[in-house]
């Protein structure tokens, strides 16, 4: 890792087409500049935390049992909310003429 003091205006190159200009410095706060070519990702490491176990979540595996009972309460509460049975039939459309 490289660490680097800059100061306001100053600027520092990545490569030969990513630049680093810092903007003002207030206390904690530091401003950057960047420019990058634009098929380069520039993203705050927070969102990359964010969206990684974002992912991992959504890879768990739950048992069927577990899903079907969280499915079951859901159904529950649907049913409930109707007017109607929900087994009640519906009829089917009509059917065109035939020629």
């Amino acid at each position: 890792m490289l660490i680097l003091q800059r100061r306001a205006g100053e600027s520092l190159v990545i490569g030969q087409d990513i630049t680093v200009q810092v903007l003002s410095v207030d206390g904690m706060r530091v401003r950057l500049a960047i420019s990058a070519p634009e098929d380069v990702p520039i993203l705050r490491s927070e969102l990359i935390t964010a969206a990684t176990a974002n992912r991992d979540s959504a890879m768990e595996e739950s048992a069927p049992a577990e899903l079907l009972g969280l499915l079951g309460g859901v159904l529950e509460h649907s049913r409930g909310a109707l007017s109607s049975p929900p087994n009640e039939h519906i009829p089917a459309p009509p059917e065109g003429k035939e020629d």
